[in-house]
């Protein structure tokens, strides 16, 4: 790899233009449209079947906003229940609670030091344990009983991008093969869901140029905003967390992430045409349970039109409903909910690059940070 992010002016910017050979990358080395690969898939397989009845997650930052996906894919797809910790915490939390589950960590790096010690805490109480990170030799790829790592390359800018969908794509993965593992995912169903995902790259490369143009235009028209509320509802709501943290990190404004049913519940307060809200609301409309979802997502919008809010709308495209209430929209194509939140983040992250640029700041390093937290 080149030692410049030419032709872009700034890694953050070249890494989120490499997502679709990094996800076509990932998709590879664990599935074909035709079913999961043996040869990578058995030992995730072996791990998943210990883990029949409790999962714990323990992650940090981005890591464990992915974490918070894979909770409800898993538990919705396979019905096996999932917990999600901070890694920071989880290590000091009493094994009575945690005799039975079978622990995952995710971490880019596979260095990060609270989820090491999450890791190692996991195998001294003799949990299985699975590592997903994006450095195959990493420590935590060695330790762990199973490694499930990305293939987004080395990521040179703090703010996660490439990593970070690497990680939705091996989450919704697993949550398949959870399901395929538990009998709960016919195979007509498995193997249409997989040949949505052998899609994925291309959707991703097809939608990039229109994504980054609309942003930089919302982006200039929203400059001076000095704060910024995120919300949505289900695994959009773990999205709306990370587009909070991509929006801190990269352009020191502060940004909180909220379910979207949880807004009038204080938040609101914070609510006004200076701080500008952004709505995910997209919609899976094969699935009865997220067409619900989003129609309460269209009501809040309804009331925060009338409230006199600004409105960054994420919704599908064509979706004009939305479209009408929001002041700024950017279009995703539509697709199953688990694609939707890998697709969805993209628009988020060239919004925390804009608005970063736009502030003068080091987007690859910014202020405070390291790409991985080797000390407590």
């Amino acid at each position: 790899m080149s030692d410049t992010p030419a032709p872009y002016p700034h890694w953050m910017l070249r890494e989120i233009h490499e997502q679709p050979e990094t996800l076509a990358a990932t998709l590879a080395a664990y599935a074909t449209a035709e079913g999961f690969r043996d040869d990578t898939c058995s030992s995730i397989r072996q791990w998943l079947r210990e883990a029949q009845r409790d999962i714990v997650i323990a992650a940090s930052g981005s890591s464990r906003h992915a974490g918070l996906v894979a909770e409800l894919l898993i538990e919705d797809k396979a019905g096996i229940h999932v917990d999600v910790e901070y890694a920071s915490e989880y290590s000091y939390r009493s094994e009575h609670s945690l005799k039975s589950a079978a622990v995952m960590i995710i971490s880019q790096s596979g260095e990060t030091v609270d989820t090491l010690a999450a890791l190692r805490k996991a195998n001294i109480a003799g949990h299985h344990t699975l590592a997903i990170t994006n450095v195959p030799g990493s420590s935590m790829a060695r330790e762990a009983s199973v490694s499930m790592p990305t293939f987004a390359g080395r990521e040179r800018a703090v703010p996660a991008t490439k990593s970070f969908t690497a990680q939705l794509l091996n989450l919704y993965l697993l949550s398949l093969l959870a399901a395929e593992e538990r009998g709960v995912l016919v195979k007509p169903e498995l193997d249409k869901l997989l040949a949505e995902l052998s899609t994925l790259s291309d959707r991703v490369r097809r939608q990039l140029p229109l994504w980054e143009s609309r942003v930089r235009e919302i982006a200039a028209q929203i400059a001076n905003a000095k704060a910024f509320l995120f919300v949505g509802r289900s695994v959009h709501y773990a999205i709306a967390r990370e587009g909070a943290l991509k929006l801190k990190e990269s352009a020191y404004i502060n940004a909180e992430g909220y379910p979207s049913g949880e807004l009038k519940h204080g938040p609101n307060a914070l609510v006004s045409k200076e701080t500008p809200l952004v709505m995910i609301a997209t919609v899976d409309r094969t699935d009865s349970e997220s067409v619900e979802r989003y129609e309460k997502v269209v009501q809040l919008m309804q009331d925060m039109r009338t409230q006199g809010s600004t409105i960054l709308a994420i919704g599908n495209a064509g979706d004009t409903a939305v479209e009408k209430l929001a002041d700024f929209f950017v279009p995703v194509e539509e697709s199953s909910e688990g694609m939707l939140t890998i697709c969805e983040v993209i628009p988020l992250q060239i919004l925390s690059y804009c608005m970063a640029i736009q502030n003068g700041i080091n987007v690859d390093s910014p202020r405070n940070l390291n790409k991985a937290v080797l000390a407590e």
